[in-house]
């Protein structure tokens, strides 16, 4: 058989291997799972190896770097795949400077962020938004509110809890308090207790159907098997609100939100009352924009708020979600487009699914 012939057929066997396709895509999310060697060059790859693409006669697949090693090829030095992938890579940095931002008691400035990280400004920057999907200023905001959540049930005064969780202000403090509380800080120190939120059960296609209200919009739709369940949620989810039965008007509401989850393609014009994290938001903004009948995968919503390399997190978010439907990660899919885990059930997701192809 003379060389024509060979490389004929090894280009015909990596055009019908599925790795193959990843390594024209260079694929970052296939780093680790396999490797390619190219004969011509006579080193091994990381499936997102940048240089320039090799021929498809001339590359071999391989399980691991040792089996590429053993087979005589070198390590890439462009892509350098005997090195920990570099999503690993950019995680530890990022993760690194997380904790720098926890712990200081001042916001580092991006220069001494950037410096730990041996990135300049810029790249680190985009780095760290890329894998959390927030600024590092806008990391920083939320791990002080989370640190207010926790002063205001300790220290001496409303006042004080701020100072100690980092505001440098009480204007800063007070211009922040919506956004960040949901309500007035002395009536978040004292556990809610002004807070009523009034609530129903009913049933629907799904199962029980938990539908909760504040002053500020819907804060809960909840799905299950057994309705004390999901009122032993609502009340672990606002412990020191005051709980209410929905009179008839509010069961009016129970019943719109029941026909929303029957026919979604009829829409929700009803406010939310969101509480999450700033990332968590942009999530879930994301997913009210899939049309019914439509999906997405959980990299494409990452893709979507401009965090492609977030796509656990936006699985976590997803997860998160607490208002069925109405927030709809239900439609969201794994790459394959398989069904992944639902907080409600997976038989539910699939029913939803299919009763929005048919509306």
């Amino acid at each position: 058989m003379n060389a024509a012939s060979k490389y004929a057929i090894q280009a015909a066997a990596t055009e019908r291997d599925p790795r193959w396709a990843a390594v024209k895509a260079r694929d970052a999310a296939c780093d680790g799972l396999f490797y390619y060697s190219v004969a011509t060059t006579g080193v091994y790859c990381r499936p997102s190896c940048p240089a320039r693409q090799a021929r498809p006669g001339h590359v071999t697949f391989h399980g691991s770097r040792e089996e590429a090693e053993r087979a005589g090829f070198r390590p890439c030095k462009r892509c350098r795949p005997d090195q920990p992938p570099l999503t690993a890579q950019h995680a530890a940095v990022v993760t690194a400077a997380c904790r720098l931002i926890e712990t200081a008691e001042e916001m580092p400035s991006l220069d001494t962020l950037a410096q730990q990280a041996g990135l300049s400004r810029y790249h680190f920057h985009r780095l760290f938004k890329a894998n959390t999907g927030l600024t590092p200023r806008q990391y920083a905001a939320a791990q002080r509110a989370a640190r207010l959540r926790e002063r205001l049930g300790e220290a001496s005064s409303v006042t004080a809890a701020a100072f100690d969780a980092g505001y440098q202000s009480n204007a800063r403090f007070y211009a922040a308090t919506d956004q960040v509380l949901g309500m007035k800080p002395t009536t978040y120190r004292a556990g809610g207790v002004q807070v009523a939120i009034r609530f129903a059960v009913g049933q629907c296609s799904l199962g029980a159907i938990l539908v909760a209200q504040s002053e500020r919009g819907l804060c809960a739709i909840l799905l299950g098997d057994d309705p004390d369940r999901l009122l032993r949620d609502l009340q672990d989810r606002f412990p020191h609100a005051e709980l209410l039965g929905g009179d008839a008007a509010f069961e009016q509401l129970v019943a719109q939100v029941v026909g929303f989850v029957e026919a979604p393609a009829l829409g929700l014009a009803l406010p939310l009352d969101v509480r999450g994290t700033a990332f968590q938001q942009r999530v879930w903004q994301a997913l009210c924009k899939i049309p019914p009948g439509e999906t997405a995968s959980y990299s494409e919503i990452a893709e979507r708020i401009g965090a492609p390399r977030a796509v656990r997190a936006v699985a976590q978010a997803c997860a998160a979600n607490a208002l069925a439907v109405a927030i709809p990660c239900h439609r969201v899919l794994r790459q394959d487009g398989s069904l992944s885990g639902y907080r409600w059930g997976v038989e539910r997701k699939r029913a939803l699914l299919e009763r929005e192809a048919q509306s």
